[in-house]
């Protein structure tokens, strides 16, 4: 086993901070290769592994946003056994598939699985830094999308059952007197429960509080 973190200008400067690229390859001249050519390129840092649980145990410590470039045909756990044990794990990070020879059925399973893309060795250099840019393009928008939900179900968690409800009422489109009669209590006690959901959300609108809740896929949260 092992893994080597690689250098590059970018890591040098803000370690951790930069984005990750995990390079997986069991052959050690590919591994190298695949390694100078990124560093080439900068702007991220780089680690190397020749065996798919050295990329594990590596994921298990980075928080950084990236990618994993990952040999499909590593030997003992493969490429896609990696990448169905990855699925919905916290570590999962996008993955860009390697191979030695173009297997369409293969290659098919894995972009079916969310494989950011499938390139055959030896790799174009434009190619690879294209398929690298866009993986952690798509695993930063995935990490912002993630804080957005975890914010917003922590405000959620914040509100009462009865700030819950009348919400609920009111992202329906239902009037402070309809709600008092819909709850069986006065509009002025709605009013203060609307108001103190409305601050607990942080939001200053209902069209607002909607858009936040639709945004963040927890409108089911409210009911």
């Amino acid at each position: 086993m092992n893994t080597a973190p690689v250098e590059t200008r970018a890591s040098t400067q803000a370690g951790a901070s930069r984005p990750t690229v995990h390079v997986v390859d069991d052959e050690a001249t590919v591994r190298t290769a695949l390694c100078r050519l990124l560093a080439s390129e900068g702007g991220f840092s780089i680690h190397a592994h020749d065996c798919a649980d050295s990329l594990l145990q590596a994921l298990g410590d980075d928080p950084s946003p990236g990618c994993i470039l990952l040999d499909i045909g590593l030997p003992g756990l493969d490429g896609l056994a990696v990448q169905r044990m990855l699925a919905d794990s916290a570590w999962a990070k996008p993955i860009i598939f390697l191979t030695g020879c173009a297997d369409v059925p293969m290659c098919a399973s894995a972009m079916r699985a969310g494989a950011v893309d499938f390139l055959t060795k030896p790799v174009d250099a434009d190619i690879l830094f294209d398929a690298v840019s866009r993986a952690i393009a798509r695993d930063m928008t995935s990490r912002s999308a993630r804080a957005e939900q975890e914010s917003t179900q922590s405000r959620l968690d914040s509100l009462t059952p009865r700030e819950r409800e009348v919400l609920t009422h009111v992202m329906a489109g239902r009037l402070n007197k309809q709600i008092a009669a819909d709850l069986g209590t006065a509009e002025k006690t709605v009013k203060v429960h609307r108001a103190r959901g409305m601050e607990k959300m942080r939001v200053r609108s209902v069209a607002e509080l909607v858009r936040m809740v639709e945004r963040a896929r927890f409108a089911g949260a409210l009911g």
